[in-house]
């Protein structure tokens, strides 16, 4: 089964303005697709110069925004729902022009590389 939710690591050099865009864009979306209270951004932690956070985004959100958006969702860059979603997101906030990095979760904590 899958996850009910999409966990978004974010590394950002400023939280305060990205996790600001993240919640707008999210908000926007779920105002389009009727959603409520569909995503939760953590409190960040500080390291190395950069912020680092979790946006974590329930999956039938993001598959509602998927269905709205048809064709133009699935030319994404990405494999499968989630990496789409990366990829519109991290399009959405770098319009802004802030700089932040989106890595789903669960594979960074799988990778053997961490962060760096």
């Amino acid at each position: 089964m899958m996850q009910e939710r999409i966990n978004i690591n974010v590394s950002a050099i400023d939280y305060e303005n990205t996790s600001k865009a993240i919640i707008s864009t999210l908000s926007n979306v779920e105002k389009m697709v009727h959603g409520e209270n569909e995503f939760i951004v953590t409190d960040s932690e500080f390291a190395f110069g950069w912020h680092f956070y979790v946006v974590c985004v329930n999956r039938s959100l993001v598959k509602r925004l998927s269905d709205q958006m048809g064709p133009d969702f699935e030319k994404m860059k990405g494999k499968g729902l989630d990496h789409k979603f990366l990829t519109w997101l991290g399009d959405k906030v770098s319009q802004k022009n802030l700089k932040v990095k989106l890595a789903i979760k669960e594979e960074m904590e799988s990778s053997k590389f961490g962060i760096f």
